[in-house]
């Protein structure tokens, strides 16, 4: 029974924390929407499926920033998911529709590099956690270094030291060179 009551406690927790953040959230998902302009979706929509997809699992977060980060990671997933549906094959994304221009066109986006970034990412993580969480807080979340320093209570120097380290291996596990020892 006790088990049962912090497992109640720790999702009606997150709920509040979500609640509290959500703007700071909105935020992050828009950022996520305008790099990828492209995908009909709405900030809220995004927020809302990464909401229910949080809520699904069973997690306790320490902080406001580890919160913040794994709903970035989450997102980042649905962006990912959402890219690869639209390019499936049963979608009929290996035909393409020609026209005449009439309009600014859609940006071209790299699907198998998105995928193979996520993949990346996925291995950073397993490598070192805090490095991973870095990079969705920059690069997906789009917050400053003095941001993410002020979240992690750390310097800004120390996040810029953890960010080239964070690129090195992705570069690394992104041309292949994260498989020899």
């Amino acid at each position: 029974m006790e088990v049962d009551d912090l497992r109640a406690s720790s999702s009606s927790d997150n709920a509040r924390l979500f609640a509290a953040l959500y703007q700071n959230l909105r935020d992050i998902a828009n950022r996520q929407l305008r790099r990828n302009a492209w995908l009909s979706v709405s900030a809220t929509t995004l927020l809302h499926e990464a909401y229910l997809g949080m809520s699904d699992r069973e997690a306790v977060f320490p902080d406001e920033a580890h919160f913040i980060g794994y709903a970035a990671r989450v997102m980042r997933g649905l962006v990912i998911d959402l890219v690869r549906e639209r390019r499936a094959l049963k979608r009929g994304a290996g035909f393409h529709i020609t026209q005449l221009p009439t309009e600014i066109g859609e940006p071209e986006f790299d699907a198998q590099g998105l995928s193979r970034l996520s993949e990346a990412l996925d291995q950073l993580a397993h490598l070192d956690q805090v490095l991973a969480e870095l990079v969705d807080l920059r690069y997906f979340c789009g917050y400053t270094f003095d941001e993410i320093a002020a979240q992690r209570g750390t310097s800004k120097r120390t996040v810029q030291r953890d960010w080239e380290k964070a690129r090195l291996l992705l570069f690394r596990e992104l041309n292949g060179a994260g498989d020899t020892p």
